[in-house]
């Protein structure tokens, strides 16, 4: 095999999630070349994989067909002649690409009404008994070869830091007076919806209490635009000028990722960039509330899951259906700070 397409997932940590995908099929095919059709939003991850020969870039959106789009990327890829292509999404519009690219494998699982665009399949898991998504997406592997076994031991993503996303951030912290050697990154937000995310006023006391336990410390802020106003009320609610960077929406998530490898240490939600600081081995406090920490963990081990594991939980829903989020509320930052200072 030696021209591979991988078609990735929309969101930051699933596509984190598919590095240890892409580094057995290295294995399996050491000779291949490995390409990734990526939405520009996770296309840096894909940058940050040594196993990608190509990035290709398109401006997909969520939920639209963009049948003229998909038809001009499969003309374009039709021409590279892959041999394979897994699509990692589950969606009937994700496998369209590589059906009209005429590419004689297309690997995925089955579902939206995919049958003849996947032509190579596996079941997609039941909902309760989902395996990590590290394992979900390795299990594609086995569909190429008949005697497939399983690569021994746990497959961890692995991330690098690009030399121009680095130099891009050394620049911003120059420019910011703050120096590299003391930064702790927070991430206060995650795209799934508000019974993810820890309260700002409880991010805010945590970042207070780090800058009182070493007053060289620097809490830089980190997420999307959509993030920027959670990071405004933690800077507000925290009072300290000067010492709390607000940064969500003002990085690349190539630069993002440059950032959380400098760091200290990392705070985050169960979100992307909890991902990327794994990836990463940088040391972290990861905070879960309405999700489940089997199915989408930290692969590191220099991550701490803080997760009160109600009886209520994990819903899995977006907002909390008894109004009260006391899984994430009760989870103090006194809790979070003893536990930041036990990472090394």
């Amino acid at each position: 095999m030696k021209s591979i397409l991988i078609i990735a997932p929309n969101w930051i940590g699933d596509a984190v999630s598919t590095q240890a995908l892409l580094a057995n099929l290295k294995v399996l095919y050491p000779e291949s070349k490995i390409d990734v059709l990526a939405s520009h939003w996770v296309a840096p991850i894909y940058r940050a994989c040594s196993e990608v020969h190509e990035v290709i870039e398109a401006k997909f959106e969520h939920k639209k067909l963009q049948w003229n789009l998909r038809k001009q990327l499969a003309k374009e890829i039709e021409g590279k002649n892959y041999q394979a292509c897994f699509v990692l999404p589950n969606s009937f519009k994700s496998a369209l690409i590589p059906w009209l690219a005429n590419i004689p494998f297309r690997l995925g699982y089955r579902g939206e009404l995919r049958f003849g665009l996947i032509n190579l399949a596996l079941d997609n898991p039941s909902k309760i008994n989902r395996p990590p998504m590290v394992e979900h997406y390795l299990a594609l592997s086995q569909l190429l070869k008949d005697d497939y076994s399983p690569p021994l031991g746990q497959l961890v993503p692995k991330l690098n830091v690009s030399t121009s996303a680095k130099q891009s951030v050394e620049k911003k912290l120059q420019d910011a007076n703050i120096n590299s050697d003391s930064i702790y990154a927070i991430c206060p937000g995650a795209e799934y919806g508000p019974s993810k995310r820890w309260p700002t006023e409880h991010f805010a006391a945590l970042a207070q209490k780090l800058i009182t336990q070493n007053s060289n410390n620097q809490i830089i802020l980190l997420g999307s635009k959509s993030d920027h106003d959670l990071g405004q009320e933690i800077t507000s609610q925290a009072k300290q000028v000067g010492k709390i960077h607000n940064w969500c929406g003002d990085t690349s998530l190539d630069e993002a990722i440059a950032l959380i490898g400098m760091s200290k240490a990392v705070v985050s939600n169960d979100s992307g960039l909890m991902h990327v600081a794994a990836a990463l081995q940088i040391p972290q406090v990861a905070i879960f509330g309405s999700s489940d920490p089997a199915h989408t963990p930290p692969l590191s081990d220099k991550a701490q899951v803080i997760w009160l594991n109600m009886p209520c939980s994990p819903c899995h829903k977006r907002i909390c259906p008894l109004g009260h989020l006391r899984c994430l509320k009760d989870i103090l930052p006194e809790q979070v700070l003893a536990t930041l200072n036990t990472l090394k």
